[in-house]
């Protein structure tokens, strides 16, 4: 009996094709609610802090007194936390994931502060 199930699986799974997909050629569909790359909105961020404490790796570096954000791409694992405790909101899921590469691969990301108007200087 157990043969007869078997012989089924394996000529199903002869004529079927591949499972998976070629991912260099070809790329991964993307659905609307996909969890992708962490994406911030440098100018509305206060620095506060909370997105780096929530982050279960570490992969959020908050400086404010260099006014910088930064983000280890490969370290994060998507899991949201960072966008749900942000109290302004500058943070957002983007549907896009972070391209595979070696290595580490950090955003950093510096609010401009210069109020200086281009005539004054």
């Amino acid at each position: 009996m157990s043969i007869l199930r078997m012989s089924k699986t394996l000529i199903k799974n002869l004529f079927h094709g591949p499972f998976t997909v070629a991912y260099p050629l070809k790329k991964k569909e993307t659905y609307e609610r996909t969890r992708g790359s962490i994406g911030i909105s440098i100018d509305d961020c206060i620095f506060c802090g909370m997105c780096e404490r929530r982050c279960p790796t570490n992969a959020i570096r908050v400086d404010k007194a260099r006014v910088s954000w930064s983000i280890e791409r490969l370290q994060c694992i998507q899991c949201g936390y960072c966008v749900e405790v942000c109290p302004k909101k500058c943070l957002d899921m983007e549907n896009q994931y972070t391209e595979p590469s070696f290595g580490t691969v950090r955003d950093v990301h510096i609010k401009c502060t210069n109020t200086q108007s281009p005539s004054e200087s």
